[in-house]
């Protein structure tokens, strides 16, 4: 019989999930810019056209603020929807 805390293993046997942190993209390649006018921003929202939040970015906090400013930009000059376009 194995101890409760000798390995990462739950009591079925099964491996759990440990998620590795993320790396923000434009902290590691310092030659990405957030631009409103960039297709870049297509990655950071969502089919309904919300903002992604941090958890699946991977962005730190002061670049996922600089996203969420950018794509605000770009949907006011009409570069991004600011909702999904419902076909009826």
């Amino acid at each position: 019989m194995k101890p409760e805390n000798a390995s990462p293993e739950t009591q079925d046997g099964n491996k759990r999930f440990y998620a590795q942190p993320r790396v923000c993209q434009f902290c590691t390649d310092h030659n990405a810019v957030i631009d409103y006018k960039s297709d870049l921003l297509r990655r950071y929202v969502t089919e309904d056209g919300k903002i992604r939040p941090r958890r699946q970015t991977g962005a730190c906090a002061h670049h996922q603020r600089e996203i969420a400013r950018a794509v605000k930009r770009a949907r006011h000059l009409a570069l991004l929807p600011f909702v999904a376009s419902t076909d009826r």
